[in-house]
């Protein structure tokens, strides 16, 4: 299976970016926790260079939280800053606004040394596409600022928002490689529903994600569908799936298109498990 992703508004979305860094004082950079080095995209660290950055690991309710503090851990080693941040149930929100108070502070002081009062903080948020950008925002703001929906690609163009703690947030259109180099990164992405399923074959997908997680949360896989795994293919696993979840077509025959939806589906909105996909070195 081979993934490659080039739309004509990806490299619009860069030049967006490179346009609008200066108008900022603090960019967030969106991840999802389950897959925190394959959703940080290379282009962005190019493009942000030296300007105050901080990660915010989405999702978090959807990953292992054991090894969520392994990658705050990691990328504060890095001397990046990091807030976990769990959009839907409004968890890190306050922690991200003291984060963000933090790393301007030289810069604000600057400003009233200067006779500049009251400026409100402006922040970017850039990630790739599906990351959870739109219910973060509508989350800061408290009221439905930008569209959502489970699909990549809901934002279409910049638009300014403004939030609580005297913040004015850019908001932008995901963004992906030009080219994905290492199919692996491309699958995680895939996994977690960054690239669209339309351009796949989900049910190679599906068996794929499977593959992972009979090695990664067997344990997961089996109290979620009442199966055993071990011993069995991805292959196997998933046919049991489908018998347990009635994805029979006429003549008994597996229904895989449903099954690989089933799979992605609870994966993806955690009702497997949580599940991190990677882990720190």
């Amino acid at each position: 299976m081979n993934i490659n992703w080039f739309p004509g508004h990806m490299k619009k979305t860069k030049e967006l970016l490179q346009t609008n860094l200066k108008l900022v004082d603090v960019v967030y950079e969106l991840i999802d926790s389950r897959i925190p080095l394959s959703s940080r995209n290379p282009e962005i660290d190019k493009i942000i260079m030296n300007k105050p950055r901080i990660v915010i690991m989405n999702k978090s309710d959807l990953s292992d939280p054991i090894i969520n503090k392994e990658w705050i851990k990691y990328f504060k080693e890095k001397g990046i800053n990091t807030i976990l941040i769990d959009s839907i149930k409004k968890k890190g929100i306050s922690e991200l606004t003291k984060e963000t108070e933090l790393v301007v502070k030289e810069k604000k002081e600057r400003q009233l040394n200067r006779g500049i009062k009251n400026r409100p903080i402006r922040a970017m948020i850039v990630g790739v596409p599906n990351v959870g950008k739109s219910t973060l925002i509508n989350t800061l703001s408290r009221k439905k600022s930008a569209k959502t929906g489970d699909r990549p690609g809901v934002t279409k163009g910049k638009q300014w928002i403004k939030l609580k703690g005297n913040i004015e947030l850019l908001d932008t259109p995901g963004i992906l490689w030009p080219k994905f180099e290492d199919q692996e990164i491309a699958k995680k992405l895939a996994f977690t529903g960054a690239i669209k399923d339309e351009i796949m074959d989900i049910e190679t997908l599906a068996l794929k994600l499977l593959e992972k997680l009979i090695v990664l949360a067997p344990f997961k896989l089996e109290k979620r569908y009442n199966i055993e795994t071990e011993n069995k293919t991805a292959l196997e696993v998933m046919d049991e799936i489908a018998l347990k979840r009635g994805a029979i077509l006429k003549q008994s025959e597996i229904d895989y298109s449903r099954v690989a939806n089933i799979i992605l589906d609870e994966f993806r909105d955690g009702t497997i498990g949580n599940i991190s996909l990677e882990i720190p070195n």
